[in-house]
């Protein structure tokens, strides 16, 4: 029997859990990217999307290898948590808007498949 939960539920479940996981060096774009889990962080992006996303970054130095502008990016990414009091970069983003939508980046059906994904248990979100 598949498990049914809110959106909201899914979104704090998989926040604590990745949170958990998370240090202070290391934000969840990063962490994704890096354990190819949830939405894949920075590696959901081509060399040209990330750079456009963060132009305001990128363009500071034409030269800029994609892992400079990753480290530089994640670096942001923690420092808008702490000023927010936010825990994780998906909570950040989704009020800033600059590497992506944040939770609202993702349909019902993504949640489902990153909650099984986390958890290994099927769940109906609704």
């Amino acid at each position: 029997m598949t498990k049914h939960i809110t959106r909201a539920e899914a979104i704090q479940a998989l926040r604590l859990t990745y949170g958990r996981k998370l240090d202070s060096e290391t934000s969840m774009c990063r962490y994704a990217a890096d354990h190819n889990v949830f939405c894949r962080g920075f590696n959901r992006f081509s060399d040209r999307e990330l750079r456009g996303r963060f132009d305001w970054i990128a363009d500071k130095e034409s030269a800029m290898t994609r892992d400079t502008l990753e480290e530089l990016v994640d670096r942001w990414q923690l420092a808008r948590q702490e000023v927010s009091g936010l825990p994780i970069a998906c909570d950040v983003q989704q009020r800033e808007h600059d590497a992506c939508r944040g939770w609202d980046d993702f349909s019902n059906d993504e949640l489902s498949k990153f909650y099984a994904e986390a958890f290994k248990l099927e769940v109906d979100i609704a």
